[in-house]
């Protein structure tokens, strides 16, 4: 899952980012309002995390835009203002939650959770294929209860496919998906990283791939059997 955080200050910024990191999103942060809008105008992210009070565009401003524009990406806005106007401010400019700051990690974690549970497609708390299982609250993968030990980016394919069982995606677009604008790789990384992903799969049991190559379109997420 991919996440904008657009906040100009790095004290904040930078440790939301790790936070999330370490949960296996993939992550970009945008220091003011307008690289954000230039961003979410190319690249397509599953929540975007909104601070108000930003330079060249402010958050209300970004958002109200985003909403007249028909962007429907969840936006959890961040401010240091907590009373009730200022939160109905931010919710009528289109954001679907707020946060005051300062918050707990945990607390943010469990709302972007939850509006990635809001999305146009209810998505159960363990993703399965089989017995093979992904819980993206712990970031674990098993198969047949045996937890298996995956990098960051194979889970993160793994996990996106999982989510999207009846689409194909080519490289370029898992790139766009899963690889932020600063580290994206030639697309040979993307099969290299599925090779990978599929041989710890087979080695813990799985006898057919879970991800389908379809030659000269992409990969897509193989009916289960």
């Amino acid at each position: 899952m991919k996440i904008l955080v657009v906040e100009d200050d790095e004290t904040i910024a930078i440790p939301i980012e790790e936070i999330l990191d370490e949960q296996n999103y993939i992550v970009e942060v945008a220091s003011d309002g307008q690289v954000a809008w230039e961003l979410l105008d190319v690249f397509k992210y599953d929540v975007i995390v909104l601070d108000v009070m930003l330079p060249k565009l402010d958050g209300i401003t970004l958002c109200q835009q985003l909403r007249a524009n028909g962007c429907k990406t969840p936006i959890l806005m961040l401010t240091a203002r907590d009373t009730t106007k200022d939160k109905v401010k931010g919710l009528d400019a289109g954001a679907d939650d707020y946060l005051i700051k300062p918050f707990e990690n945990e607390e943010l974690s469990a709302r972007i959770r939850a509006l990635l549970r809001r999305g146009e497609t209810v998505i159960p708390p363990v993703l399965t294929w089989g017995e093979l299982c992904v819980d993206p609250n712990s970031c674990e993968v098993s198969y047949q209860q045996q937890v298996l030990n995956l990098s960051p980016k194979e889970y993160r394919l793994l996990e996106f496919f999982l989510r999207h069982p009846r689409r194909m995606f080519s490289r370029s677009q898992l790139l766009d998906h899963l690889w932020s604008m600063d580290q994206i790789p030639e697309e040979a990384t993307v099969k290299a990283h599925i090779s990978s992903l599929r041989q710890k799969l087979k080695t813990a049991g799985l006898e057919s791939d879970v991800i389908e190559t379809v030659y000269g379109l992409g990969y897509r997420l193989k009916e289960f059997p």
